[in-house]
Order: structure tokens, then C-alpha cells, then sequence
């Protein structure tokens, strides 16, 4: 196929260099001939470098260079076009012209593609001749390495073009998941659990950014922390996707922005590319504090509350007695033990009142399997602080020969910091599911492609089983009265019938 790529930028010239390692013919141009010459140098030193590692022969890359085509005038006529990929910058006005000239000198048997993040695809296909021709190819940078990419029919789209396009994007050995046009597409969207969910737990001082990430990282099995992604994609370019995709969804809770945002960007803390962000960052910038060293009695008796609070306390009371812990068996503490109370989606004070467990020795433990060595302990205001210090140490405890484990202390909070941005993932997932703005394969596939999460979204919530998920969310709404964490009816309605939230289900239109 031949195919004209308009704006020779970052994307552009990543879409140009995927598309003609692809075997397709390329056309690149720009409005600015200088973009044009620096692309295709670019392009070739890219394939220079891909032959260099062994990912290409030289024969390949040759051929590949021949099919890439600078074109001075992006508004020439290409009667071989059949595909037009738009790369300009994110502004409505500016695409709708783009395409506006397009129309006029190319076939209208060629696809119009934009390649916009955030912008509605039918409100650029309105100012067409022909809307139904155009639909979103939405890539992601470096586009050769970001193996996903969205393709988004907009309203008045021809039902062959997206077929067309995946298959096209496929061929070049990407992913393609077909995505409605809807505020953030799907990455973008499902993307929103994991920073609003941080900037939540940061806003009530559950824990500092060092801290959540830390357990993101360790606990959940996360690349990077929320405070880390936001650093590296900047904050500015976060704060505008989350106002822009909670504006779009009409202020839905689940999405909602925080306040802590606008003063930071205000202020120049975008992250790694002002040297300020979450974290500091250059030659200059101190180094990160380590975590504190564990100074409390490891040999201090510990009692494991059971009751309502008995998810994960068998667990919790093995892997203890296994490391050598002094481990309590009945009925209630003894005077001066420690009290561990394993929680799902409720809070350490709520377990101190009903059960009427000691308030300055009763500690939280997230009873979620840590992806590594990390477990978390939460602190109540009644909390004693040397108490505190004796229950961290009791948890850094390991059996023998195995190395201590690491130990966040954070502020007692319905679920714990893991366990609230689980269900913020996963519930934002489901919400999109439920709105049937993609599949839940693709809603996975996309995820852990465009986002490197160790595993989906909705098949982290089958780890974790569908009843258990609604019971967290559940109890996380019932125990705060915040809408952000009302479960879905998609995932109700999955636990309640036992159907893995990884199913499509059977939808009225197979039925008639």
C-alpha cells in the first residue's frame, strides 16, 4: 500500500519508520521541508541501528529506505494513495484543514487516518465532503517499540474501514483494538485507575509519593510507581488527559481529577523534563531518601485478629510462625501483644470497634500476595509509636536463610494503599466494559501492551476472583460514602452469576 504520512515529527517519523519496515511505501511530508530532512534521517539511522543489533539485515533496511518517499508538498496529488495517516499537532482546527486540502488532490478511495490521542475523530470527520471516510489510528511513542495501536471508528465511519485498518496494522506486526470514540480512546482511559487513585491516597496523607510507589512497584508488581509515570510523562501532559477524560465522561466519579494538580503545574513540577516533579531529577538533585531501618522487638508476641477481619489471617499467622515469630493462638490477645488485623476494603478502627481489639497495639496488614519482598502496615491516630515500630519489625521477619522483608508504614485508610489502586484499576477497566467502549480482551491486551501492567486490568480481577473484587469495592464505598468506589453493575453482575470478568458474555444479539 502507499500511504502519505502528513507531519514528520516524533509520531510521524515513528509511523513513517514502522510503516515501511511494514513493506509499505511511504510518502512523508510536512509543512516544514527542514521536519521532512530530519525525519528521514531519522529513519535511517533507525534502521541503521536495528541492522547494528540483529533485528534486520542490511538487504531489508536497504529496501525499506527505498520505499520511504520525502515529499515536499504535502498537499500534492497521489492518485496511488490508499491510506493517509495525519500526525500535526492536537489542535481540531488544525487537522480539519489538514484534511480539508487532502480531500481536494487525493482519490476517494483513500482512508483518511488521524492520529490523534484526544480529540473526537467524528467531530474532525465532520468537516468532510465524505466523514465516513476517515477513522482514528491512534499510535504510541516510539511507535516502533509501543507494539498497540487504536483504531477508533467515529460516528460516521464506513463499516470496512476499521476491519481494513487492523488488518493493515497487524500485517505490520502490531496490536490493534478497535475502540469507540470516547473520551482518553481506551489507553488513556484505563490508564486514569492507577494516577487518580495515587493522588487520592496523596491528598488524604496516607502516604508520601516515595512511599506509594514503593508499594505500587512492589506489592501490585507495577514497572513504575503512580508518582514515577507521572514524572516521566509529565505532569502537565497528565493533569490535562485526567480534566480532559472527567470532563468528557460528564464529571464521572471513578475519573475524578484532584486538587493537588493545578498548583504543581502552575509551578513548573512536571517532573523529569523540569528537573522537578514528584521527585528531583539531574546531576544536581539530591538523592532519594532510603527507607527507614527497622529499630523495633522482632520477638514481640503478635495476635492475629480473626472474625470478620479473617481474610488472609491464616495466611498471615503461617508465614509468621514459619519465620519465627511468637505467634498467639487464642482466643484473644494476650496483655501487651501486638494485633494484626489482615483488612479488605475497611479500615483498622473499624476492626478496633467492632471487635474491641486494643487501639494502641492494633495494626493493619494488606492481606494481598505481594508481587515481591513488601508488606504494608497501617497506623491508626491511636496508634502507639513504639508499638508501631515493634509490629514493623515483627513483619520484616523472614524464615531462614531468605532476606528480611521491607515494611511501609502508611495512615490506616478503607483497604490500604494496594488495595485501593487494584480497585480503581480494575473498576475503571470494568466501567469501560460496561459502557461497551471496548472488549475485555482488548481492554487487556491494550493495557498491559500501552501501559505495562503485569497482567490485564479485568484479569487481575479473576486473580482475585469476581466475588471477592465486589466485595472490596463494596466495602470501600460503604466504608467512605464516596461514589468513586461504587462497583459497576458489569462486575456485580459477573460475580453474582460466577462469569470471569475476562468473558465477552452473551450479548441480546446473539439471542434473536
Amino acid at each position: 500500500m502507499r500511504i502519505r504520512i502528513v507531519g514528520a515529527g516524533a509520531m510521524g517519523r515513528g509511523i513513517a519508520q514502522w510503516a515501511v519496515a511494514g513493506g509499505h511505501t511511504v510518502e512523508l511530508c510536512d509543512v516544514r521541508a527542514e521536519a521532512v530532512t530530519a525525519a528521514v534521517d531519522f529513519v535511517r539511522s533507525m534502521l541503521g541501528r536495528a541492522v547494528d543489533k540483529g533485528r534486520m539485515s542490511a538487504g531489508d533496511r536497504d529496501a525499506a529506505l527505498e520505499r520511504l518517499v520525502p515529499l515536499a508538498d504535502p498537499w500534492a496529488p497521489g492518485p496511488g494513495v490508499g491510506l493517509v495517516v495525519e500526525a500535526v499537532r492536537e489542535d481540531l482546527d488544525t487537522k480539519a484543514e489538514v484534511f480539508g486540502k487532502l480531500e481536494q488532490v487525493l482519490p476517494d478511495s483513500a482512508v483518511f487516518a488521524t492520529n490523534t490521542s484526544s480529540l473526537s475523530v467524528t467531530r474532525i470527520a465532520s468537516s468532510l465532503r465524505d466523514p465516513g471516510r476517515l477513522a482514528g489510528l491512534h499510535f504510541f511513542n516510539p511507535v516502533p517499540l509501543m507494539r498497540i495501536v487504536e483504531v477508533v471508528p467515529g460516528a460516521a465511519t464506513r463499516p470496512g474501514i476499521p476491519p481494513a485498518l487492523t488488518e493493515l496494522v497487524e500485517s505490520c506486526g502490531h496490536h490493534a483494538v478497535t475502540v469507540a470514540d470516547t473520551p482518553g480512546f481506551l489507553v488513556n482511559h484505563a490508564g486514569r485507575g492507577l494516577v487518580t487513585e495515587a493522588l487520592a491516597l496523596l491528598e488524604e496523607s496516607v502516604a508520601d509519593p516515595a512511599v506509594i510507589d514503593r508499594i505500587a512497584r512492589d506489592v501490585l508488581g507495577l514497572r513504575m510507581g503512580p508518582f514515577e509515570l507521572m514524572d516521566l510523562t509529565g505532569l502537565d501532559v497528565t493533569a490535562a488527559v485526567i480534566d480532559s477524560i472527567w470532563e468528557g465522561f460528564r464529571h464521572e466519579d471513578r475519573l475524578r481529577p484532584s486538587y493537588l494538580t493545578p498548583n504543581r503545574v502552575t509551578a513548573g513540577l512536571h517532573g523529569r523534563k523540569t528537573g522537578q516533579g514528584w521527585f528531583a531529577y539531574g546531576p544536581e538533585a539530591p538523592a532519594r531518601a532510603p527507607e527507614p531501618p527497622v529499630t523495633g522487638d522482632a520477638d514481640r508476641p503478635v495476635f492475629i485478629a480473626g472474625g470478620a477481619y479473617a481474610q488472609g489471617a491464616a495466611a498471615l499467622r503461617a508465614a509468621l510462625a514459619a519465620a519465627g515469630a511468637t505467634v498467639e493462638t487464642g482466643p484473644a490477645p494476650t496483655e501487651g501483644a501486638l494485633v494484626l488485623a489482615p483488612v479488605w476494603g475497611t479500615t483498622v478502627a473499624a476492626a478496633v470497634a467492632s471487635v474491641g481489639l486494643p487501639a494502641d497495639r492494633t495494626f493493619g496488614v494488606d492481606p494481598l500476595a505481594p508481587a515481591g519482598r513488601r508488606r504494608v502496615l497501617a497506623v491508626t491516630p491511636a496508634s502507639d509509636p513504639a508499638a508501631a515500630r515493634d509490629a514493623r519489625a515483627v513483619l520484616a521477619r523472614a524464615a531462614a536463610g531468605e532476606e528480611a522483608w521491607a515494611v511501609s508504614v502508611v495512615r490506616d485508610t478503607a483497604g490500604s494503599v494496594a488495595q485501593r489502586l487494584l480497585a480503581s484499576v480494575v473498576s475503571v477497566a470494568a466501567s469501560i466494559a460496561e459502557r461497551s467502549l471496548a472488549t475485555p480482551a482488548d481492554i487487556d491486551l491494550a493495557v498491559t501492551t500501552g501501559l505495562g501492567y503485569p497482567t490485564g486490568p479485568l484479569a487481575w480481577g479473576d486473580r482475585i476472583g469476581a466475588t471477592r473484587m465486589l466485595e472490596l469495592q463494596r466495602s470501600l464505598h460503604a466504608t467512605t460514602g464516596d461514589d468513586r468506589y461504587r462497583p459497576t453493575r458489569w462486575l456485580t453482575e459477573r460475580a453474582h452469576l460466577g462469569l470471569p470478568l475476562t468473558a465477552p458474555g452473551t450479548s441480546p444479539q446473539e439471542c434473536v
